[in-house]
Protein backbone atom coordinates (compact mmCIF):
# COMPACT_ATOMS: atom_id res chain seq x y z
CA UNK A 1 0.00 0.00 0.00
CA UNK A 2 1.48 3.15 -1.17
CA UNK A 3 1.67 6.47 0.81
CA UNK A 4 -1.08 8.25 -0.99
CA UNK A 5 -3.55 5.24 -0.26
CA UNK A 6 -2.50 5.06 3.18
CA UNK A 7 -3.74 8.79 3.60
CA UNK A 8 -6.99 8.66 1.74
CA UNK A 9 -7.99 5.56 3.66
CA UNK A 10 -6.76 7.36 7.04
CA UNK A 11 -8.68 10.58 5.62
CA UNK A 12 -12.21 7.80 5.01
CA UNK A 13 -11.99 6.60 8.42
CA UNK A 14 -11.78 10.11 9.91
CA UNK A 15 -14.63 11.62 8.22
CA UNK A 16 -18.19 11.55 10.07
CA UNK A 17 -20.21 8.97 7.98
CA UNK A 18 -24.49 8.36 7.87
CA UNK A 19 -24.16 5.94 9.96
CA UNK A 20 -22.09 7.64 12.23
CA UNK A 21 -24.45 10.69 11.89
CA UNK A 22 -27.21 8.95 11.92
CA UNK A 23 -27.29 5.57 14.00
CA UNK A 24 -30.40 4.19 14.10
CA UNK A 25 -30.97 0.55 15.55
CA UNK A 26 -31.97 -1.82 12.07
CA UNK A 27 -32.03 1.51 10.16
CA UNK A 28 -34.86 3.05 11.61
CA UNK A 29 -37.08 4.22 14.27
CA UNK A 30 -40.04 2.50 15.61
CA UNK A 31 -42.37 4.14 17.46
CA UNK A 32 -44.96 1.65 19.81
CA UNK A 33 -48.08 3.26 21.42
CA UNK A 34 -49.23 1.05 23.98
CA UNK A 35 -52.84 2.02 24.74
CA UNK A 36 -56.22 1.06 25.43
CA UNK A 37 -57.88 0.15 21.81
CA UNK A 38 -61.16 -1.83 23.26
CA UNK A 39 -61.65 -0.63 26.84
CA UNK A 40 -62.90 2.36 29.10
CA UNK A 41 -60.59 4.61 27.89
CA UNK A 42 -60.59 3.77 24.15
CA UNK A 43 -61.99 6.73 23.18
CA UNK A 44 -60.02 9.45 25.30
CA UNK A 45 -57.05 7.60 23.77
CA UNK A 46 -56.75 4.30 21.81
CA UNK A 47 -56.77 4.71 18.05
CA UNK A 48 -56.92 8.84 18.35
CA UNK A 49 -53.45 8.20 19.89
CA UNK A 50 -52.00 6.06 17.11
CA UNK A 51 -53.42 9.08 14.73
CA UNK A 52 -51.20 11.67 16.77
CA UNK A 53 -48.40 9.61 17.21
CA UNK A 54 -48.20 9.16 13.08
CA UNK A 55 -49.18 12.94 12.90
CA UNK A 56 -45.99 13.78 14.80
CA UNK A 57 -43.79 11.08 12.75
CA UNK A 58 -44.65 12.95 9.82
CA UNK A 59 -44.05 16.23 10.73
CA UNK A 60 -40.96 15.40 11.93
CA UNK A 61 -39.46 13.16 8.90
CA UNK A 62 -40.90 16.37 7.18
CA UNK A 63 -38.43 19.02 8.92
CA UNK A 64 -35.98 16.47 8.92
CA UNK A 65 -35.21 15.30 5.87
CA UNK A 66 -32.18 12.67 6.74
CA UNK A 67 -35.14 10.79 8.57
CA UNK A 68 -37.78 10.62 5.64
CA UNK A 69 -39.01 7.34 5.35
CA UNK A 70 -37.29 6.01 8.75
CA UNK A 71 -39.94 6.46 11.26
CA UNK A 72 -43.09 3.82 11.82
CA UNK A 73 -45.65 3.56 14.19
CA UNK A 74 -47.38 0.64 15.75
CA UNK A 75 -50.13 0.22 18.42
CA UNK A 76 -51.13 -2.23 20.91
CA UNK A 77 -53.72 -3.17 23.04
CA UNK A 78 -52.76 -3.43 26.64
CA UNK A 79 -56.52 -4.00 28.06
CA UNK A 80 -56.03 -1.70 31.02
CA UNK A 81 -54.15 -4.79 32.40
CA UNK A 82 -51.03 -4.77 34.26
CA UNK A 83 -49.74 -7.93 33.47
CA UNK A 84 -51.08 -7.30 29.59
CA UNK A 85 -48.87 -4.15 29.76
CA UNK A 86 -45.67 -5.92 31.16
CA UNK A 87 -45.98 -8.74 28.62
CA UNK A 88 -46.83 -6.11 25.61
CA UNK A 89 -44.10 -4.04 26.50
CA UNK A 90 -41.79 -6.93 25.73
CA UNK A 91 -43.68 -8.59 22.99
CA UNK A 92 -43.19 -4.82 21.09
CA UNK A 93 -39.73 -3.87 22.39
CA UNK A 94 -38.49 -7.99 21.66
CA UNK A 95 -40.13 -8.93 18.85
CA UNK A 96 -41.56 -5.26 16.65
CA UNK A 97 -38.01 -3.83 17.80
CA UNK A 98 -39.74 -0.71 18.98
CA UNK A 99 -37.35 2.08 20.39
CA UNK A 100 -39.79 4.11 22.54
CA UNK A 101 -43.42 3.63 24.28
CA UNK A 102 -46.29 6.50 24.44
CA UNK A 103 -49.40 6.83 26.04
CA UNK A 104 -50.12 4.13 28.48
CA UNK A 105 -53.55 4.90 29.64
CA UNK A 106 -53.85 3.07 32.77
CA UNK A 107 -51.28 3.97 35.54
CA UNK A 108 -50.89 -0.11 36.95
CA UNK A 109 -50.46 -0.12 33.16
CA UNK A 110 -47.58 2.11 33.13
CA UNK A 111 -45.81 0.99 36.49
CA UNK A 112 -45.81 -2.55 34.67
CA UNK A 113 -44.63 -1.71 30.94
CA UNK A 114 -42.21 1.17 32.51
CA UNK A 115 -40.66 -1.61 34.64
CA UNK A 116 -40.02 -4.06 31.76
CA UNK A 117 -38.64 -1.03 29.50
CA UNK A 118 -36.30 0.00 32.05
CA UNK A 119 -35.03 -3.65 31.57
CA UNK A 120 -34.35 -3.19 28.06
CA UNK A 121 -33.42 0.20 28.28
CA UNK A 122 -36.08 1.77 26.30
CA UNK A 123 -37.36 4.89 26.87
CA UNK A 124 -41.01 5.37 27.85
CA UNK A 125 -43.04 8.87 27.44
CA UNK A 126 -45.99 8.15 30.08
CA UNK A 127 -49.22 10.65 28.83
CA UNK A 128 -52.46 8.95 30.17
CA UNK A 129 -51.10 7.05 33.27
CA UNK A 130 -51.61 9.91 36.33
CA UNK A 131 -50.11 8.00 39.15
CA UNK A 132 -46.77 10.09 40.75
CA UNK A 133 -45.10 6.99 41.32
CA UNK A 134 -43.59 7.22 38.04
CA UNK A 135 -41.34 10.52 39.02
CA UNK A 136 -41.45 9.10 42.95
CA UNK A 137 -40.67 6.02 44.38
CA UNK A 138 -40.97 3.85 41.32
CA UNK A 139 -38.87 6.46 38.89
CA UNK A 140 -36.39 5.22 36.80
CA UNK A 141 -33.77 6.43 34.27
CA UNK A 142 -35.83 5.58 30.97
CA UNK A 143 -39.24 6.50 31.77
CA UNK A 144 -41.20 10.35 31.80
CA UNK A 145 -44.07 11.33 32.77
CA UNK A 146 -45.62 13.80 30.19
CA UNK A 147 -48.92 15.53 30.50
CA UNK A 148 -50.51 15.64 33.66
CA UNK A 149 -50.68 13.38 36.88
CA UNK A 150 -52.26 13.66 40.13
CA UNK A 151 -50.65 16.14 41.70
CA UNK A 152 -51.11 18.39 39.22
CA UNK A 153 -55.02 17.06 38.86
CA UNK A 154 -55.31 17.84 42.76
CA UNK A 155 -53.62 21.13 43.16
CA UNK A 156 -55.11 23.09 40.33
CA UNK A 157 -58.93 21.02 41.20
CA UNK A 158 -59.09 20.71 44.28
CA UNK A 159 -57.03 24.00 45.40
CA UNK A 160 -60.16 25.57 42.89
CA UNK A 161 -62.91 24.12 44.00
CA UNK A 162 -62.44 24.55 48.05
CA UNK A 163 -61.40 27.91 47.96
CA UNK A 164 -65.18 28.89 45.77
CA UNK A 165 -66.85 27.64 48.22
CA UNK A 166 -66.26 23.54 48.35
CA UNK A 167 -65.65 23.44 52.03
CA UNK A 168 -66.24 20.08 52.74
CA UNK A 169 -65.93 16.77 50.49
CA UNK A 170 -66.85 13.19 49.86
CA UNK A 171 -64.54 11.24 47.35
CA UNK A 172 -65.01 8.37 45.55
CA UNK A 173 -62.38 6.84 43.72
CA UNK A 174 -61.62 3.23 41.22
CA UNK A 175 -59.64 1.07 43.57
CA UNK A 176 -56.32 0.77 41.35
CA UNK A 177 -53.40 2.48 41.32
CA UNK A 178 -54.29 5.53 39.54
CA UNK A 179 -57.33 5.95 41.88
CA UNK A 180 -55.60 5.63 45.33
CA UNK A 181 -52.87 8.31 44.37
CA UNK A 182 -55.22 10.71 43.20
CA UNK A 183 -57.48 10.22 46.32
CA UNK A 184 -54.48 10.83 48.42
CA UNK A 185 -53.68 14.13 46.39
CA UNK A 186 -56.74 15.22 46.30
CA UNK A 187 -58.01 15.00 50.14
CA UNK A 188 -54.33 16.19 50.79
CA UNK A 189 -55.10 19.60 48.26
CA UNK A 190 -58.86 19.71 49.87
CA UNK A 191 -57.81 20.09 54.18
CA UNK A 192 -54.71 22.15 52.71
CA UNK A 193 -57.19 24.57 51.10
CA UNK A 194 -59.17 24.81 54.62
CA UNK A 195 -61.62 22.04 53.23
CA UNK A 196 -62.23 18.55 55.09
CA UNK A 197 -64.04 15.41 54.38
CA UNK A 198 -67.53 14.91 55.30
CA UNK A 199 -66.92 10.97 55.53
CA UNK A 200 -63.45 8.82 54.79
CA UNK A 201 -63.63 8.35 50.95
CA UNK A 202 -64.85 5.27 49.71
CA UNK A 203 -63.00 2.95 47.02
CA UNK A 204 -65.08 1.61 43.77
CA UNK A 205 -64.44 -1.41 41.78
CA UNK A 206 -62.79 -0.90 38.56
CA UNK A 207 -64.65 -0.95 36.28
CA UNK A 208 -67.92 -0.63 37.44
CA UNK A 209 -71.06 0.47 36.26
CA UNK A 210 -73.61 1.08 39.47
CA UNK A 211 -72.69 3.92 42.03
CA UNK A 212 -76.35 4.40 43.46
CA UNK A 213 -75.01 3.46 46.86
CA UNK A 214 -72.47 5.93 46.87
CA UNK A 215 -74.57 8.46 45.59
CA UNK A 216 -76.98 7.22 48.01
CA UNK A 217 -74.49 7.86 50.67
CA UNK A 218 -73.62 11.58 49.47
CA UNK A 219 -77.24 12.54 49.52
CA UNK A 220 -77.20 11.72 53.20
CA UNK A 221 -73.87 13.49 54.00
CA UNK A 222 -74.71 16.42 51.90
CA UNK A 223 -71.56 17.75 51.29
CA UNK A 224 -70.91 20.49 49.54
CA UNK A 225 -68.68 18.80 46.55
CA UNK A 226 -69.17 14.98 45.64
CA UNK A 227 -65.19 14.36 44.18
CA UNK A 228 -65.36 11.52 41.62
CA UNK A 229 -61.82 10.43 40.68
CA UNK A 230 -62.79 8.15 38.83
CA UNK A 231 -62.09 8.44 34.40
CA UNK A 232 -63.18 7.10 30.89
CA UNK A 233 -66.45 5.31 30.83
CA UNK A 234 -66.44 4.82 34.84
CA UNK A 235 -67.03 8.82 34.66
CA UNK A 236 -69.42 8.88 32.86
CA UNK A 237 -71.52 6.44 34.67
CA UNK A 238 -70.94 8.29 37.62
CA UNK A 239 -72.00 11.73 36.10
CA UNK A 240 -75.13 10.25 34.85
CA UNK A 241 -75.84 8.59 37.80
CA UNK A 242 -74.96 11.79 39.84
CA UNK A 243 -77.77 13.69 37.80
CA UNK A 244 -80.29 10.84 37.69
CA UNK A 245 -80.43 11.32 41.80
CA UNK A 246 -80.95 14.88 41.50
CA UNK A 247 -77.71 15.91 43.67
CA UNK A 248 -76.82 19.19 41.74
CA UNK A 249 -80.53 20.05 42.48
CA UNK A 250 -79.87 19.54 46.09
CA UNK A 251 -76.91 21.35 45.94
CA UNK A 252 -74.04 19.36 46.08
CA UNK A 253 -71.88 20.35 43.36
CA UNK A 254 -69.08 17.97 41.27
CA UNK A 255 -65.69 17.79 41.70
CA UNK A 256 -63.69 15.75 39.09
CA UNK A 257 -60.68 14.36 39.29
CA UNK A 258 -59.69 14.01 35.46
CA UNK A 259 -61.77 15.24 32.81
CA UNK A 260 -61.85 14.62 29.05
CA UNK A 261 -63.43 15.73 26.22
CA UNK A 262 -64.49 12.21 25.68
CA UNK A 263 -66.65 12.32 28.89
CA UNK A 264 -68.70 15.40 28.08
CA UNK A 265 -69.38 14.58 24.68
CA UNK A 266 -70.68 11.53 25.70
CA UNK A 267 -73.89 12.63 28.00
CA UNK A 268 -74.00 16.17 26.46
CA UNK A 269 -72.62 19.65 28.13
CA UNK A 270 -75.45 20.17 30.45
CA UNK A 271 -74.73 17.36 32.20
CA UNK A 272 -70.97 18.40 33.39
CA UNK A 273 -71.90 22.30 33.32
CA UNK A 274 -70.28 24.05 35.86
CA UNK A 275 -68.13 21.25 36.77
CA UNK A 276 -64.37 22.18 37.18
CA UNK A 277 -61.26 20.45 36.34
CA UNK A 278 -57.53 20.80 35.31
CA UNK A 279 -56.22 19.73 31.61
CA UNK A 280 -52.93 20.42 30.23
CA UNK A 281 -54.35 21.53 26.36
CA UNK A 282 -57.69 22.18 25.39
CA UNK A 283 -58.04 22.37 21.26
CA UNK A 284 -59.48 25.65 20.90
CA UNK A 285 -57.06 27.34 23.94
CA UNK A 286 -55.61 29.23 21.16
CA UNK A 287 -54.49 29.46 17.39
CA UNK A 288 -51.93 26.95 17.59
CA UNK A 289 -54.08 24.69 19.22
CA UNK A 290 -56.79 25.28 17.17
CA UNK A 291 -54.31 24.80 13.89
CA UNK A 292 -53.45 21.56 15.09
CA UNK A 293 -56.76 20.21 16.39
CA UNK A 294 -58.36 21.02 13.10
CA UNK A 295 -55.49 18.55 11.14
CA UNK A 296 -56.05 16.30 13.56
CA UNK A 297 -60.15 16.17 13.06
CA UNK A 298 -59.19 16.00 9.17
CA UNK A 299 -57.20 12.53 9.62
CA UNK A 300 -59.55 10.86 12.48
CA UNK A 301 -63.16 12.48 11.94
CA UNK A 302 -62.79 13.62 15.00
CA UNK A 303 -61.52 16.60 17.41
CA UNK A 304 -58.30 14.97 19.73
CA UNK A 305 -58.89 14.96 23.33
CA UNK A 306 -56.12 16.27 25.17
CA UNK A 307 -54.71 12.80 25.88
CA UNK A 308 -54.12 12.63 22.09
CA UNK A 309 -52.56 15.82 21.78
CA UNK A 310 -49.74 15.14 24.55
CA UNK A 311 -49.29 12.02 22.85
CA UNK A 312 -48.28 13.71 19.30
CA UNK A 313 -46.47 16.24 21.47
CA UNK A 314 -44.42 13.38 23.39
CA UNK A 315 -43.82 11.50 20.38
CA UNK A 316 -42.44 14.45 18.83
CA UNK A 317 -39.98 15.81 21.35
CA UNK A 318 -38.99 11.92 21.74
CA UNK A 319 -38.27 12.06 17.75
CA UNK A 320 -36.02 15.71 18.05
CA UNK A 321 -33.74 13.76 21.17
CA UNK A 322 -33.40 11.60 18.74
CA UNK A 323 -32.24 14.05 16.20
CA UNK A 324 -30.12 15.69 18.29
CA UNK A 325 -28.44 12.97 19.92
CA UNK A 326 -28.13 11.04 16.28
CA UNK A 327 -29.21 8.07 17.64
CA UNK A 328 -31.74 6.07 18.66
CA UNK A 329 -29.56 4.48 21.67
CA UNK A 330 -31.90 4.39 25.02
CA UNK A 331 -29.21 6.29 26.91
CA UNK A 332 -28.44 8.38 24.60
CA UNK A 333 -32.00 9.75 23.80
CA UNK A 334 -32.57 9.64 27.65
CA UNK A 335 -29.03 12.75 28.01
CA UNK A 336 -30.78 14.20 25.11
CA UNK A 337 -33.71 14.76 26.58
CA UNK A 338 -33.26 15.94 30.36
CA UNK A 339 -33.17 19.60 31.14
CA UNK A 340 -34.45 19.65 27.72
CA UNK A 341 -36.80 22.92 27.14
CA UNK A 342 -39.54 23.47 24.37
CA UNK A 343 -42.65 25.20 23.69
CA UNK A 344 -45.18 23.41 21.12
CA UNK A 345 -49.12 23.38 20.23
CA UNK A 346 -49.53 21.17 23.58
CA UNK A 347 -46.65 21.72 26.21
CA UNK A 348 -46.01 25.56 26.66
CA UNK A 349 -43.01 26.94 28.51
CA UNK A 350 -42.37 23.46 29.06
CA UNK A 351 -38.90 21.71 30.83
CA UNK A 352 -37.80 18.11 31.05
CA UNK A 353 -37.02 18.15 34.37
CA UNK A 354 -33.31 16.37 34.77
CA UNK A 355 -33.88 14.63 38.60
CA UNK A 356 -36.59 12.87 38.46
CA UNK A 357 -38.50 13.15 34.36
CA UNK A 358 -41.33 14.95 35.22
CA UNK A 359 -42.29 17.29 31.84
CA UNK A 360 -43.28 20.41 33.76
CA UNK A 361 -45.87 22.79 30.74
CA UNK A 362 -48.24 24.98 31.66
CA UNK A 363 -51.71 23.58 32.83
CA UNK A 364 -55.25 25.70 33.07
CA UNK A 365 -58.23 25.13 35.71
CA UNK A 366 -61.72 25.63 33.21
CA UNK A 367 -65.31 24.84 34.20
CA UNK A 368 -67.65 23.20 31.30
CA UNK A 369 -69.24 25.45 29.72
CA UNK A 370 -73.48 24.61 29.62
CA UNK A 371 -74.39 24.01 25.92
CA UNK A 372 -75.86 27.57 25.75
CA UNK A 373 -72.92 29.15 25.88
CA UNK A 374 -70.70 26.91 23.60
CA UNK A 375 -70.30 28.79 20.64
CA UNK A 376 -69.12 25.92 18.35
CA UNK A 377 -69.34 22.20 17.88
CA UNK A 378 -66.72 20.81 20.83
CA UNK A 379 -66.62 24.42 22.51
CA UNK A 380 -66.51 23.01 25.79
CA UNK A 381 -64.40 24.62 28.85
CA UNK A 382 -64.23 28.41 30.16
CA UNK A 383 -60.49 29.13 31.42
CA UNK A 384 -60.77 29.89 35.18
CA UNK A 385 -57.04 30.46 35.32
CA UNK A 386 -53.48 29.24 33.86
CA UNK A 387 -51.16 27.94 36.35
CA UNK A 388 -47.49 28.43 35.35
CA UNK A 389 -45.32 25.33 34.58
CA UNK A 390 -42.93 26.09 37.42
CA UNK A 391 -46.28 25.96 40.15
CA UNK A 392 -48.09 23.10 38.39
CA UNK A 393 -46.30 20.01 39.58
CA UNK A 394 -45.23 18.42 42.69
CA UNK A 395 -41.64 20.37 43.60
CA UNK A 396 -38.56 18.78 43.71
CA UNK A 397 -37.93 18.83 47.65
CA UNK A 398 -40.97 16.54 47.98
CA UNK A 399 -40.01 13.82 45.47
CA UNK A 400 -38.61 10.36 46.23
CA UNK A 401 -37.45 9.74 43.10
CA UNK A 402 -34.18 8.19 43.62
CA UNK A 403 -32.72 6.84 39.88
Amino acid sequence: MNKTTCALLTLALSLPTAAHAQTLSGGSIRVGVLTDLSGVYSELSGQGSVKAAQLAAEDFMKANKAYAGKVSVSGVDHQNKADVAGNKAAEMIDRQGVDMLVDLPTSSAALSAAAVAKGKKIPVMVVTGGTTALTNESCNKYTFHYAYDNYMLANGTGTAVTKRGGSSWYIIYPNYAFGQDLNRQMTAAVQENGGKLAAPSDATPFPNTDFSSYLLKAQSLKPKIFGTMQAGNDLVNVVKQYNEFGLKKQGVGLGIGLLFETDIAALGQDAFAGAIATVPWFWNYDARSRQWAARFEKASGKKPTWAQAGVYSATLTYLNAVARAKTDDGDAVVKALEGATFDDMFARHATIRAQDHRVLLDVHTVQVKAKADAKEAGDLFTRLSTIPAAKAFMPLSESKCRM
